[in-house]
């Protein structure tokens, strides 16, 4: 294999060179992938390259002078090659959502890293202690839509997946003399048909941070606000956090201003953005407290269940004895088995081994691993 300092990426802008690189590809076992995108940019995000690596070379596939890229279907969902990623889960959810590829056989070496109990997991990390490669992350947050790509971000872009090749080979090696391969590879399965989720349509309210804790009033208020900066953002095709911040927003809904003095003092709200969304901002405001009481929107917040002294108790053993589990395992507690699946386990409280089937989130790996000693914990 050539030293890795000594791989330059081939670009790929044409769909005659795509077709080549496909067919070039065909007979590989691996290939290593990554993306980068546009999403701190722009009002809706996109994938604005696409990193393929061998052991020994790197291509870069730009969807900008391809925008068809059906033809990395032939890959993609080639059962036989391996398609390593390094924390695939955004990966996997943009190639479906820009271009409809899944990926078939996915290999996540972050998830590896974490079912071998590695402390950190992050690529730059992984690849300093294995490898002592250092990443340089200048070009982390740039603009990806970018045309030309300079030096740097071409060189930023192949890093990325220069290693990933060996780093699978490595892990792979380990994980099977520790007898966890089929953990990874069963929860890279699952997370290989993940997709973005759907949410046109829905209140935007609705995945703002901190909306639960607030009443009906203010939620129509923040409404009313959010909709306007999306509006302001999709016109000016910038992410709306770009627009006004999250912080701002939740200012001013709670605050709900009447006149553009009330506005001073806002965190994030400057003379200039009173200027130029003032008179916008309350409009927003007034038409949110504006809504007939009876068309004010309620956030539907989960019930707490009733208190259960024996179901608390089973739930502190159960973690007391992941504890003792992760550590002998070397594996972080809550990767080995969430809190969220403990507090159902809790509460179901599983007799059989078959019972446990009525848990779909638990694995199969965690019930072979996990499952008697799980039940007799909670009998």
């Amino acid at each position: 294999m050539k030293q890795q300092q000594d791989i330059r990426p081939k670009m790929i802008e044409s769909r005659e060179a795509l077709q080549r690189l496909v067919e070039k590809l065909a007979g590989e076992t691996v290939l290593a992938w990554d993306l980068e995108a546009d999403s701190l940019h722009h009002y809706r995000e996109k994938v604005c390259l696409i990193q393929i690596a061998t052991s020994s070379e790197v291509f870069l596939v730009d969807p900008l002078a391809v925008p068809d890229l059906s033809p990395l279907a032939a890959l993609l969902e080639n059962p036989a090659i391996r398609k390593v990623f390094h924390g695939a889960d955004y990966d996997i959810r943009s190639l479906y959502r820009d271009f409809s590829l899944s990926v078939h056989n996915l290999f996540d070496t972050m998830i590896a890293c974490q079912l071998l109990g590695e402390k950190e997991v992050g690529l730059a990390a992984v690849l300093k202690k294995r490898f002592g490669a250092e990443l340089d992350k200048r070009y982390q947050k740039a603009d990806w839509s970018r045309r030309p790509l300079d030096a740097g971000m071409i060189a930023y872009a192949a890093a990325d997946t220069l290693f990933l090749v060996a780093l699978y080979r490595q892990l792979e090696k380990e994980l099977a003399a520790r007898g966890r391969l089929s953990w990874v590879e069963e929860e890279c399965l699952l997370l290989s048909e993940v997709r973005a989720a759907d949410r046109d349509g829905e209140p935007f309210f609705l995945r703002f941070k901190g909306a639960n804790r607030m009443d009906r009033r203010t939620l129509a208020v923040l409404e009313e606000l959010l909709r306007f900066r999306d509006d302001r953002a999709r016109h000016s095709d910038r992410p709306p956090f770009k627009i006004l911040s999250n912080e701002t927003m939740r200012e001013l809904a709670e605050k709900k201003p009447s006149t553009l003095q009330d506005m001073a003092g806002v965190p994030g709200l400057p003379a200039r953005s009173i200027e130029r969304y003032g008179r916008d901002i309350l409009k927003a405001v007034a038409q949110g407290c504006a809504v007939p009481e009876d068309q004010l929107p309620v956030m539907v917040r989960s019930v707490r269940p009733e208190r259960d002294a024996e179901r608390e108790e089973r739930l502190k053993q159960l973690k007391r004895w992941r504890e003792g589990k992760a550590l002998a395992l070397g594996i972080d507690a809550g990767i080995l088995v969430n809190n969220a699946l403990l507090e159902s386990l809790a509460r179901e409280v599983p007799r059989t081994l078959n019972d446990l089937n009525a848990f779909p989130v638990l694995r199969n790996w965690q019930k072979s691993e996990l499952g008697e000693e799980l039940l007799s914990m909670l009998h």
